[in-house]
């Protein structure tokens, strides 16, 4: 008998073995096609990897990784310490939180509205104008932001002397920094957001509109009882995403349009680790804050995703 079992779970194995490698063979051409796809994320998300013990050791170019001395969590305690890191932390959080409260709804929204209108080339042109933003890089962002917004030079201040008003400052008031973050966000992403959404709502069976105009229900029933229930697993995926992402505040936004009387309720910790690593060469503790930084993403992603699934939606994984 207790030959006979593992002979039994043996066969079982190669059986199982087998379908797998013909399946394997069968679908052989789309494996072809994912491989570029699956070495590109060896090469640049897990190779560098091997980087990581940089922020266990003091290390030193000249040295190399293998050759630079081990401390320990050396750098972990400098970094905790710092009242810097508690500062650029803050901010981090801050603008994140504000970027998912203000930015996360508004490509649902904006996608529900365009979902409505019933004219397709006016819907066409406003899709290619919403679009349009998000081909344009932060840099070219910030020139715009600054033409508008200068107080001296501004368009919109230019616009308020004309009515003998006083000119605002907005691009060098710590208070009105973190709202432009938001707004800016809302205006380069927004449109480009919408894409899923719409491609969702493309999906939903048609019959159900039909059966509820049936039942006498208007557009916006429709929308808050069809539409957007029909959206969950969308909704929920790209929220668990974005606060997968949360220690990811924007540092192409942040960097391009900061300055030094806003540094101080701006800078975030991409910022904080360009200054600290490329201009200072403090390898070994940025390296540590990185470290750092991912650890705390895929807590929060795994977290949201478990959440997520607690609360009846299906999650990522």
């Amino acid at each position: 008998m207790n030959t006979v079992q593992p002979a039994v779970a043996s066969a079982t194995i190669t059986s199982r073995r087998k379908k797998i490698l013909a399946r394997i063979w069968m679908d052989r051409y789309l494996y072809l096609l994912i491989l570029p796809g699956i070495a590109a994320t060896i090469l640049f998300a897990y190779v560098p990897m091997y980087g990581i013990q940089i922020a266990f050791k003091d290390y030193k170019i000249a040295e190399g990784i293998w050759g630079s001395k081990w401390v320990g969590l050396y750098n972990f305690r400098i970094l905790f310490q710092s009242p810097d890191f508690a500062r650029v932390m803050k901010n981090t959080l801050i603008i994140s939180f504000g970027r998912i409260i203000t930015g996360f709804p508004a490509p649902l929204i904006l996608a529900l509205l365009l979902n409505e209108l019933r004219n397709d080339v006016f819907k066409r042109i406003s899709q290619s104008i919403l679009y349009l933003p998000h081909f344009l890089s932060w840099i070219i962002m910030a020139g715009i932001i600054f033409n508008l917004l200068s107080i001296r030079t501004g368009v919109v201040n230019k616009v308020l002397e004309s009515f003998h008003l006083q000119p605002i400052q907005m691009l060098g008031n710590p208070k009105t920094f973190r709202p432009l973050l938001y707004i800016t966000d809302i205006w380069k992403e927004a449109g480009w957001g919408t894409i899923i959404y719409l491609a969702a709502i493309a999906g939903i069976d048609v019959e159900m509109y039909e059966a509820a105009r049936i039942d006498g229900a208007s557009r916006f029933q429709q929308v808050l009882y069809i539409t957007i229930p029909s959206l969950a697993y969308a909704i929920s995926t790209l929220l668990i995403l974005r606060v997968g992402g949360i220690m990811n505040a924007g540092f192409d936004q942040v960097f391009n349009l900061i300055n030094p009387p806003t540094r101080e309720v701006g800078e975030i910790i991409d910022t904080y680790v360009y200054q600290l690593g490329v201009v200072e060469a403090r390898y070994s503790y940025t390296t540590a804050i990185g470290l750092f930084k991912n650890i705390i993403n895929c807590v929060l992603m795994l977290s949201t995703n478990w959440i997520a699934k607690r609360m009846g939606q299906e999650g990522f994984m």
